[in-house]
């Protein structure tokens, strides 16, 4: 008997591998390999948690409108043109099903987050990748591989694993050159942890453009990883057609509940916020002491490159690190097998790997 096939695409798909979080015969690591809050997930949140236990025999409001109403008073939007989703890994994954199929292109850069490419694979889509300079999204180069089968275009800004991020007018100039029935989504994720000036997570350009899209998690900044809970904005045609694909409950009571309170805790958001503005630097800075290459990074993690050579590989890097009960997340699968992604962790985890660091160089 001959096996089921599967749609076209589906068998490309390598599945997705997230950081490892445990080591074998460890009790406690410390894991810095998938970006998570350092500090751990706002005191409002847990409490909030806590006091809907009760009812979590009912099922959840299906529109999320307390939380988009929330989402919508945090950041001065409207919350008509919220959709919220489970992790904004759902979110990319329902807008791939709306708007690409088999036949059609989606965009990238060739070291963007992984879910573009398994996103669009699993519609049939043809991922393409398009070149970096100097591990940062390269509008021209962008812009350069648009065809007639282009049906989307995605950029973290700031990207992940990278840590490299687009000014609004780099943005804005990416935009201008697409056609207007390709689908520009602004993967803002880390939007909460930059500083810079220039800097725009994109929903201005939602607002005045019928084909962006920008999406949001409360995995990183919020602490809400375990939850899975994200959000985006988009124009109303666009906000239609996801309600139409997406689950009738898919974000479960619990998340709606402690989104909502995680976003009122200003008090943690800041505390988070000023761990990684102060130890981030601080870790680029030792860990570039060392020998190695830290691209600069506006995120909560650091990409470190190491020589390949005389045994100074990222493997083996990894592997010495993992011996000592730390967890980096190696990028072999994001076309940078020489490098290691750390996330910005409590100072003790952070002078813990530089310190197992400066010994593996040594």
């Amino acid at each position: 008997m001959a096996p089921l096939r599967p749609r076209p695409g589906i068998l490309e798909i390598e599945p997705y591998v997230g950081g490892k979080a445990e080591v074998e015969g460890m009790a406690n690591v410390i894991k810095l390999s998938a970006n998570e809050a350092a500090l751990g997930p706002s005191p409002r949140a847990m409490a909030a948690l806590r006091a809907a236990i009760p009812v979590v025999h009912r099922y959840p409001d299906g529109g999320a409108q307390a939380l988009r109403q929330a989402i919508g008073g945090r950041f001065d939007l409207d919350p008509e043109r919220v959709v919220c989703g489970s992790g904004s890994d759902e979110l990319i994954q329902l807008l791939m099903r709306a708007y690409t199929g088999p036949g059609d292109e989606v965009l990238h850069s060739a070291h963007g987050f992984l879910m573009y490419r398994l996103a669009a694979l699993a519609t049939g889509a043809h991922p393409v990748a398009a070149p970096e300079r100097d591990l940062k999204t390269h509008v021209d180069a962008m812009l350069a591989r648009v065809t007639s089968r282009t049906r989307a275009v995605f950029v973290a800004n700031p990207n992940n694993p990278t840590g490299s991020h687009l000014t609004a007018d780099e943005l804005a100039r990416l935009h201008a050159g697409l056609p207007d029935d390709v689908l520009l989504v602004i993967d803002a994720a880390y939007a909460e942890y930059i500083d810079c000036d220039g800097y725009s997570a994109g929903q201005e350009l939602v607002e005045r453009a019928a084909n962006v899209v920008m999406t949001r998690t409360f995995s990183k900044l919020f602490g809400l990883a375990a939850l899975r809970l994200g959000w985006l904005y988009a124009p109303p045609h666009v906000i239609d057609v996801l309600h139409r694909v997406r689950g009738p409950f898919n974000v479960s009571a619990l998340a709606q509940a402690a989104g909502i309170a995680a976003l009122e805790d200003l008090e943690h958001q800041e505390r988070e916020r000023a761990n990684n503005d102060h130890w981030r630097p601080w870790l680029a800075q030792q860990l570039a002491g060392l020998g190695l290459f830290v691209p600069p990074s506006v995120a909560n993690f650091v990409l470190v490159g190491f020589p390949d050579a005389d045994g100074e590989t990222a493997d083996a890097a990894s592997a010495w690190l993992e011996r000592h009960g730390i967890l980096a997340r190696p990028m072999a699968a994001y076309g940078l097998p020489q490098c290691l992604r750390l996330s910005v962790g409590r100072e003790d985890e952070n002078r813990a790997v530089v310190d197992r660091l400066r010994e593996f160089v040594a």
